[in-house]
Formats: structure tokens, sequence, C-alpha cells
């Protein structure tokens, strides 16, 4: 009967050892798994907060892009208005000038001085030439006057 218990009790011990292992193994598969599925439920809570963070910031990172080319856009227009400005000073320094408004009415208004003589070559082919190139409005005023009298005395053909 010795015999009979150690057998006994070797196999129950075997069997008591392999549900051990079992239970371990299963266990530690168990464990594995968790661990999986904590890994998978933390990667889909952090890319969650990394897409919310994404979608949160989009909208006001796109403003601050548009707002600096708004800025640029208008330093850029302030700098053409102070340049402006310098030319128009410089024109004002200029009309201060008589010699400057003289050769001004001179070359435009074709104005002549008291005691010279003034006049005016035409050469009709590039004068209708210019006619039929420039309508009407293009033309300064006193070509318009002058062709209005020249045309004035003309019979109708």
């Amino acid at each position: 009967m010795a015999g009979n218990r150690d057998r006994f009790s070797t196999a129950t011990r075997l069997r008591v050892l392999g549900e051990q292992t079992a239970a371990r193994v299963y266990r530690s598969q168990n464990r594995r798994q968790a661990r999986r599925s904590r890994l998978t439920g933390r990667a889909a809570f952090l890319a969650l907060v990394v897409c919310t963070l994404v979608v949160a910031l989009a909208y006001p990172m796109r403003q601050y892009v548009s707002q600096q080319n708004d800025i640029a856009d208008q330093e850029k227009l302030s700098r053409e208005a102070r340049q402006r400005v310098e030319e128009l000073r410089d024109e004002k320094a200029r009309l201060q000038d008589d010699a400057y408004i003289e050769r001004l009415a001179r070359e435009h208004l074709h104005y002549v001085m008291p005691g010279d003589t003034g006049y005016t070559m035409i050469d009709p082919e590039a004068a209708r030439q210019e006619r039929e190139e420039q309508g009407a409005a293009d033309r300064p005023w006193y070509s318009n006057v002058l062709d209005s009298v020249d045309n004035a005395d003309r019979p109708d053909t």
C-alpha cells in the first residue's frame, strides 16, 4: 500500500503540477492579452488626444498664417505709400521753382515768352495717321479744339 500511496501521490502531484502549470500559462496569456488590450486602449487614447490637438490647433494656425500674410501686405502698402509721399514732396518742391514751371508750360502747353516767335509745323500725313491711331479722348484738349476749328469751314464731301 505504501507503493500505491506513493504512486497516487506522484500521480496526484503530477496532475496538480500540470494544473498549476496550465493555470500559470493561462494567467500569463491573460496578462499578455490584458497588456495588449491596455496598450491598444492607451494607443487609441493617445491617437484621440493627438487628433484633438490637431483639430484644435488647425484653425488658430490657419488664422495665424493668414494674419501674417495680411501684415506683410499692409507693410508693403505702407512702404509704397511712403515712397509715393516722397515722390509727391519732390514734385511739390519742383513746382515751387519758377524755371521748372516755365519749362513745363513751354513743353506741354506750347507757351512762348514775349519776344519769342512760336510756330508749329504739322505734317498732314502724320496728323491723319495720328487721328486714326488715337481717339479724341486720348489727345490734348487744344488739339481737339484746333481740329474742330479746321473742320468747321470745310465743305462736307
